[in-house]
């Protein structure tokens, strides 16, 4: 078990997310430790199906697994789908190859792990007379000169081994990443929030309890904005309004040629 770097907290208890092998959920841990740093997130590093027992027990809020979910009594949303490769020896012919097809492993003794996650329909190859118990002792038996491997591609790289390569294998199955919870009508708002994190919204479009804090505190805001009077308008002054209500414009005086009259109603001028 492990766990982010916010510390436990008396408020808020941890949420709780397992991941199967060869998913990587630092990413997101890091995108939840900065969006709600008051709530600490626990990892539980689990093989699939103690994810599995973990979540219909309650010992997990939410787990990153691998499809298929058994929908009864659990949700998922798939995630990503990852790419298959066989996993061989480094002097192994099919080495010199950039991608391999199934039909490449026609003569290739191909091991299938009892923790296998591709849902082989059939198996391409020769089938090996045991199955082994793991992945981890496929790889040793691969390593050994002992058949090959296709498994998902964050797989081979979680066994790395300095003797060992692999190659994009094609026209096979892939494995599909999914979020998974306890099935409910909705999401818890913790799990709403871990889905928001994992698709990529961003702070204001993420769905749950933070958003919708969020927006009660801004309604509450532009409510209280809404109780001030209003500022008068510059219709409110006198004389606001037209410009032909302000001060009446001069009236020009009669110029050379003109009636001689420069105002009505004035006093008439003297002759000389």
């Amino acid at each position: 078990m492990t766990g982010s770097d916010a510390s436990p907290s008396l408020s808020s208890p941890p949420f709780r997310l397992a991941y199967v092998p060869g998913v990587t959920p630092s990413k997101w841990v890091r995108v939840w430790n900065e969006r709600l740093p008051d709530v600490p997130l626990t990892l539980l590093a689990l093989t699939p199906a103690e994810a599995f027992g973990a979540l219909r027990e309650g010992a997990a809020d939410a787990g990153l697994v691998r499809l298929p979910v058994d929908k009864d009594d659990l949700s998922a949303i798939p995630l990503y789908t990852e790419t298959t490769v066989v996993v061989i020896p480094k002097d192994h012919l099919l080495a010199a190859a950039e991608e391999v097809s199934a039909e490449d492993l026609a003569e290739e003794l191909v091991l299938h792990p009892l923790d296998d996650t591709l849902g082989w329909e059939r198996l391409p190859g020769r089938a090996a007379n045991e199955r082994p118990e793991t992945t981890a002792d496929a790889i040793e038996l691969v390593a050994a000169g002992v058949g090959v491997l296709a498994v998902p591609q964050s797989l081979a790289r979680l066994h790395h081994r300095k003797d060992l390569t692999y190659r994009t294998l094609t026209d096979v199955p892939q494995s599909r990443v999914a979020l998974s919870w306890p099935a409910a009508d909705e999401a818890p708002d913790l799990v709403e929030e871990f889905i928001g994190i994992v698709r990529g919204r961003t702070v204001n479009s993420t769905r749950g309890r933070r958003a919708e804090a969020q927006k009660g505190q801004k309604q509450a805001k532009d409510q209280k904005g809404g109780q001030k009077s209003a500022k008068p308008g510059r219709s409110g002054k006198p004389g606001a309004g037209s410009r032909t209500t302000g001060k009446p414009a001069a009236r020009k005086s009669a110029g050379a040629g003109g009636s001689g009259r420069g105002r009505t109603g004035g006093k008439p001028r003297k002759r000389s």
